[in-house]
């Protein structure tokens, strides 16, 4: 009951100006009398896991990591606070600066040691883990609660993540856990910085004198700049993202891509196997967070960057696509995305050869035929993207796909590429009673219809002048069965791989991405408009509000109308105006 030797201990052992040699002898005390530091003990073992030891000399660590395994073996109970401990330290440490007489705290993220002492604190970790075998299930949900809030700075997200990521290189069993811990993360980044906001971000960026600019980022990142200045955090300016969340998720991208590489590549070759574990826990993410997420910008790229190593992954990735998207039983939302997904990776992906994009298109063309086939006499043979959501969604895939692929399809062999296309069909599609051309995405159908009426493989004009000319409101079946107003875009489809505009993490993807016909970024936005000869904005702006326009012919169905069209940036379908190629006779 005598406690007052035992608070001078603790108070001791508290003190922050306590000697290397005082640790180090008490340490070893501990060491010997481990079995004594009990549950009931617990006080001192928590001040004990508090003593500034990264931060001392050599002899420090030794004796440190030495009493942190005797301690975790002889007393598991202790096991949680020590991994919290080392846990804590996957950061930049907290410092306070001093400012008009208030303390501010602040992550310390220009120490030079850091590297260290996290080289440090990864061996901590191993011994715990070597000494306990079920390490692994008692840290995961402290990685999960220790994880940064992504408006924390920069520095300490990149510190974490790349801990988190070093982890799974000792403890394979916590790999899976932990990427779709930092993919979550990542999304919630993504989905808070659309692609709008980035662009007018970093165009007012652009447009604000420096001055300014120097401002508006000490608002936002709530750092000192004269603190960062002629440290090596510092990018170059124009790397630097102007929107604060999209810098962030562009550094953290580019952690990861670099996590993909290495563990891919050993001594700069590729392993396979070690690739296609990766594969597989990457597509377990994928399915479980990123197909159910709606229109996320950048986040998805890890799959596109696995599958640019070996054309088998590539391959793979389609066909658990396609498994996705034909399944009657996954729910349709998920299977229109599968669609997006495969369209949008078949035009985007130059690392896919055309023997890949043929047997894709077969696939899809097939089904659809098929789905014709069941679909089109039957009860629900009208247009009705509640019934046939999959069914336009793979429409809009296949589409998508001929307008980016047809040169290389038709590339070589004229006339063999050509009756390939014929063999496709597109004429049954695009009469059928489902009218796909109604509700994909009308600068979609405008250069589908542009491309197949060059090459006269179907004409699309008449039935888009008609769906103009209709006007009805697309039929959902609400409850009650009424009209619902539909805009635009009724399928609410997007293109995943969408051009990528974080600056860093760019360069990885870039030499793997196909371009839009090389165009400006201003060019690309304009592909998202509809293409009508004649059509003014306001038009369009009627089809949403439902009234009828008063020019009927909107597309341009005479020949001078497509000629403009062909030379328009919009839809450089690459050939000069009006060349018709002829059958071959």
């Amino acid at each position: 009951g005598e406690t007052t030797d035992f608070e001078l201990l603790k108070h001791q052992l508290s003190d922050p100006d306590i000697k290397d040699a005082q640790i180090i002898n008490w340490l070893h005390e501990f060491r010997a009398s481990v079995a004594y530091l009990t549950k009931e003990l617990e006080q001192l073992v928590s001040i004990l896991l508090k003593l500034p030891w990264l931060r001392r000399s050599r002899e420090v660590v030794e004796e440190y990591l030495g009493f942190l395994g005797n301690l975790v073996s002889a007393q598991t109970v202790h096991l949680r606070p020590c991994l919290r401990m080392i846990v804590s330290q996957f950061v930049p440490p907290r410092i306070t600066i001093r400012e008009d007489d208030v303390d501010i705290s602040d992550s310390d993220d220009d120490d030079e040691n850091l590297s260290e002492d996290f080289n440090t604190c990864h061996r901590a970790l191993q011994t715990v883990a070597r000494y306990v075998p079920s390490t692994p299930q008692f840290l995961m949900p402290i990685l999960v609660e220790n994880f940064p809030f992504i408006n924390k700075s920069e520095r300490t997200l990149e510190c974490y993540v790349h801990n988190l990521l070093r982890v799974t290189v000792y403890l394979p069993t916590l790999r899976l856990q932990i990427l779709e811990l930092i993919i979550e993360k990542l999304l919630k980044l993504d989905v808070s910085a659309p692609q709008q906001d980035i662009e007018d971000a970093e165009e007012t960026a652009n447009n604000s004198d420096s001055e300014e600019k120097a401002t508006e980022e000490g608002l936002f990142d709530m750092e000192e700049d004269e603190e960062r200045k002629g440290k090596k955090v510092v990018s170059s300016r124009n790397e630097r993202m102007a929107h604060p969340l999209a810098e962030r998720l562009d550094i953290l991208m580019t952690i990861l891509f670099s996590y993909i590489k290495d563990v891919c590549h050993v001594d700069g070759k590729l392993d396979i196997n070690k690739t296609k574990d990766l594969y597989r826990d990457l597509v377990s993410v994928f399915d479980k967070l990123i197909l159910p997420t709606h229109a996320s910008c950048h986040v998805q790229y890890f799959m596109f960057y696995i599958c640019s190593f070996k054309l088998g992954l590539a391959e793979a990735f389609l066909d658990h696509l396609w498994k996705k998207l034909h399944d009657p039983n996954n729910p349709s939302v998920i299977r229109q995305t599968a669609g997006s997904y495969i369209g949008s990776f078949l035009a985007r992906a130059k690392f896919i050869p055309v023997v890949t994009v043929k047997a894709c298109l077969d696939l899809l063309v097939n089904w659809m035929h098929k789905y014709i086939d069941n679909q089109d006499t039957g009860a629900n043979a009208y247009c009705d993207v509640a019934l046939h959501g999959p069914f336009y969604s793979t429409c809009q895939a296949v589409f998508y796909t001929l307008i980016f692929r047809h040169k290389q399809l038709l590339d070589g062999n004229l006339r063999k590429g050509l009756s390939y296309l014929q063999s496709l069909n597109f004429e049954r599609i695009v009469m059928c009673q489902l009218n796909p051309l109604k509700i994909c995405i009308p600068s979609v159908v405008n250069l589908f219809a542009a491309i197949t009426r060059k090459y006269q493989l179907v004409f699309c004009y008449t039935i888009i002048e008609r769906n103009n000319r209709q006007f009805i409101p697309v039929v959902r079946s609400g409850t009650g069965g009424d009209l619902v107003q539909t805009c635009t875009n009724p399928l609410d489809s997007f293109f995943p791989f969408d051009p990528y505009i974080l600056k860093r993490s760019k360069k990885t993807i870039d030499p793997f991405y196909q371009f839009w016909e090389e165009l400006s970024a201003e060019d690309l936005e304009n592909l998202k408009k509809p293409i009508k000869k004649g059509t003014s904005e306001d038009e369009d702006d009627d089809f949403l509000k439902g009234e009828t326009p008063q020019n009927d012919g909107a597309v341009g169905i005479a020949p001078n109308s497509y000629e403009s069209n062909t030379r328009s940036p919009v839809s450089s379908i690459g050939s000069p105006p009006g060349s018709y190629v002829p059958y071959p006779q």
